[in-house]
């Protein structure tokens, strides 16, 4: 089997330094083929230089892709498409693999029944959480941990396909399509999803996928996300990035005025937690649940604006001119 492992990145050279160390320390099992392409998203630090250092320690098995026009999907459908291996295995700059990453990954894709899997998305911190930081909104510093039991990537799966720890079959990754530019991410907005849209359309041709617990990376959380001003942009845009896939893939649960009941719900119930947690009464008398709260309402108002007031502008398109590559 070969793997191509696809690094996006944009100005975070001391990051992309640590995750290439942890893919270069990592063990490699003899069936699989192991190469990284790390794609420049435009980057004005040593990034290009970082991995022409770096190349003597990958045996010729080290590529740079730059990669001009912004945005997470561009960056991902160009190191797709630049690469060639049956096995496409995804991680962000700010990660480091777990020492038995690849062995993992060669004992599941030793089966045919395997189209794809994904597993646990581990912090490290730059600094301890707030008390305010409760468990229900992990997944804005990148924290996943579905627990250490194996299960079926389904329709009931509780998460999804997260495109940091992610691993997928060529083939399976060109019939569900390209990484969608309509949720890219840019300087001014926190919109994406382009994992969770990739991740249902994976499902809605049929593939197969797992949860792997011993699947592991480790994502580094810098202390500015231990903010409450980024916590309620990064829920409100994800609220607007839900809304805008729920025009064309609406849910098969109760709607009101455009919007899932629960999550309505979820953020009048929230309201009323509060107001009775200023009197005293409740478990919103404490700073993780009282927040917990205020973000369903963040949450709300996001996916309303995205399935109703937000306009998309015209995806920008990298050319094959754009884009440049070294076989470093």
């Amino acid at each position: 089997m070969t793997l191509d492992v696809i690094l996006p990145t944009f100005n975070r050279e001391a990051l992309v330094a640590r995750a290439l160390d942890s893919l270069q320390r990592a063990r490699v099992p003899a069936q699989l083929n192991v190469r990284v392409l790390v794609v420049d998203n435009g980057s004005t630090d040593g990034t290009r230089a970082l991995v022409r250092k770096e190349v003597a320690r990958f045996d010729g098995c080290l590529k740079y892709l730059f990669v001009p026009t912004p945005g997470k999907p561009h960056a991902l459908n160009a190191g797709i498409a630049a690469t060639a291996g049956s096995l496409i295995g995804l991680i962000d700059d700010d990660e480091e693999i777990e020492a038995g990453w690849f062995e993992c990954i060669a004992r599941q894709f030793a089966s045919p029944d395997i189209d794809f899997i994904g597993g646990k998305c581990l912090p490290l911190w730059d600094a301890p959480p707030p008390a305010w930081f409760g468990e229900r909104y992990r997944g804005v510093v990148g924290w996943v941990d579905p627990g250490p039991v194996a299960r079926t990537m389904d329709a009931d799966y509780p998460g999804i396909l997260m495109g940091g720890n992610a691993v997928i079959r060529r083939r399976v990754l060109e019939r569900a399509g390209l990484y969608s530019a309509a949720l890219n991410r840019n300087g001014a907005t926190l919109l994406g999803c382009e994992d969770e849209d990739m991740y249902h359309r994976l499902l809605a041709i049929g593939a197969r996928g797992r949860y792997v617990p011993e699947l592991v990376i480790y994502h580094h959380v810098p202390v500015a996300r231990l903010q409450k001003r980024y916590f309620r942009r990064w829920c409100f845009w994800r609220g607007v990035s839900l809304g805008v896939m729920d025009r064309d893939r609406p849910a098969r649960v109760p709607y009101f005025a455009g919007v899932p009941r629960y999550t309505i719900g979820r953020a009048v119930r929230g309201v009323l937690a509060n107001a009775a947690g200023t009197v005293g009464l409740g478990s919103a008398t404490t700073p993780a649940p009282r927040f917990e709260h205020e973000l369903a309402c963040w949450d709300l108002a996001g996916f309303f604006w995205g399935k109703h007031l937000y306009r998309s502008p015209a995806p920008a398109v990298s050319t094959p001119a754009a884009l440049e590559q070294e076989h470093v």
